[in-house]
């Protein structure tokens, strides 16, 4: 059985940083494409950062130069730092897997994690 769980999230001021992490198991969790969605309060989930199975990250706009997604195989880990925080940024935060090429639509993932909240204040 796959599971993903994710750590990390907390409260910060903004122009703070966290680091998210997501431990797999299950199934050796690169499959095809893992990334990092969020999901604010009255808002539909939205794709934060992705990495293909060649190791390219690819980022939404908004958080362009200040996260980063990467993994440590041996560790079976995704992390997901994020520098330079925003209120905006505040959102329950998801890691994901899909046997499918990356893809910023979330039906195309398979496994879901149950959420880590990140909140930014002013």
């Amino acid at each position: 059985q796959v599971q993903l769980q994710e750590s990390g999230g907390d409260s910060v001021q903004s122009g703070g940083s966290l680091r998210l992490s997501c431990a797999a198991s299950g199934y050796g969790y690169r499959g095809n494409c893992m990334g990092w969605f969020r999901q604010a309060p009255g808002k539909v989930r939205e794709g934060v950062a992705l990495l293909t199975k060649d190791g390219s990250a690819l980022y939404a706009d908004s958080v362009k130069g200040r996260f980063t997604i990467s993994q440590d195989n041996a560790k079976n880990t995704l992390t997901l730092q994020m520098n330079s925080l925003k209120p905006e940024d505040t959102a329950m935060y998801y890691c994901a897997a899909s046997y499918r090429l990356c893809s910023w639509f979330t039906d195309q993932f398979a496994h879901w994690g149950q959420g880590t909240q990140v909140t930014v204040s002013s």
